[in-house]
């Protein structure tokens, strides 16, 4: 079965060094787009990290979330920002001479200035990018279960429309033809009688060559074939699964043209109104379509 393009996957993998939180959120979208959320030490390790999306997603807009968290005091390294320190200082020193202050400053308060220190994770082992591949893993196969859950449930939604489709196609091909029969005898009877009111005699040739233009445009037959090929290889893509959401939208819209112009050449009440139930029934499964990888 296909894979829906939305989903979300988690997962969590924790060590006496340090633990990480992997998160996976993915939308729709016509291509694979990946948008970070990573420590600022791991930035240089996008490309090899995103060979590992690439491993199992093959589109969506994903978000990816990494939550690392080192247990050791020795894995983290804190640089205090000495030169806006030091002009905090300056400034407060000179406010307090200024107005005839006694002041010692209070080093302990710059601790408590956040934006006064950068942070920075110490790489604690040289495997630490191939344990955080594994976990970004985990967190994709995760994902790739809840989109194969969504997927299977659109699966099966574009496969009960189809059949209604497939119903209401074989319900057009047999109105068609005593639709055609009919449009052609209120043909023959307008041209005799336009012609005995002009004082002519409807001769069998001018009558077959009319009659076999109208039957011409009125045939539907060819349309009615490539339809139904399009619902059926539809109904196979779904089937069978992978990346088919391109393959779907193009067929999808190959049947829209079918149908669009079995409308536009089948002048009829009845058939009319299979075809814009028809049509309103594909469109469902076009918005479907467009969540399928």
């Amino acid at each position: 079965m296909p894979k829906s393009m939305t989903g979300y996957g988690k997962s969590l993998i924790e060590t006496d060094a340090y633990t990480q939180v992997w998160e996976v959120r993915g939308v729709n979208s016509r291509f694979l787009d990946l948008k970070w959320r990573l420590p600022l030490f791991l930035r240089p390790s996008e490309s090899a990290l995103e060979r590992v999306v690439r491993e199992q997603v093959a589109r969506g807009r994903l978000e990816v979330h990494l939550e690392f968290s080192p247990k050791r005091a020795d894995m983290w390294k804190a640089t205090l920002d000495a030169g806006l320190a030091g002009a905090m200082l300056d400034e407060v020193a000179a406010l307090a001479r200024a107005r005839g202050i006694p002041h010692v400053p209070d080093v302990n308060r710059l601790l408590t200035l956040s934006h006064l220190w950068r942070e920075e994770a110490v790489e604690p082992d040289p495997d630490l990018l191939a344990n955080l591949s594994q976990g970004l893993r985990l967190a994709l196969t995760d994902f790739n279960d809840a989109r194969a859950r969504e997927g299977r449930d659109l699966a099966a939604d574009m496969l009960a429309r189809l059949a209604t489709l497939k119903g209401w196609r074989e319900a057009i091909e047999a109105a068609a033809p005593a639709v055609k029969a009919e449009k052609m005898d209120q043909l023959v009877a307008r041209v005799t009688a336009v012609l005995e009111k002009a004082g002519l005699e409807p001769t069998q040739d001018r009558l077959l060559q009319e009659t076999a233009i109208l039957a011409d445009k009125l045939d539907v037959s060819e349309e009615l074939t490539r339809l139904s090929g399009h619902l059926e290889r539809l109904s196979g893509l779904l089937r069978q699964g992978g990346e088919i959401g391109k393959k779907l939208d193009f067929l999808v819209q190959e049947a829209f043209r079918e149908i669009n112009t079995c409308g536009n050449k089948v002048q009829n009440l009845e058939i009319s109104r299979l075809v814009v139930d028809f049509k309103a029934e594909l469109e469902k499964c076009r918005e479907q379509v467009q969540n399928l990888e």
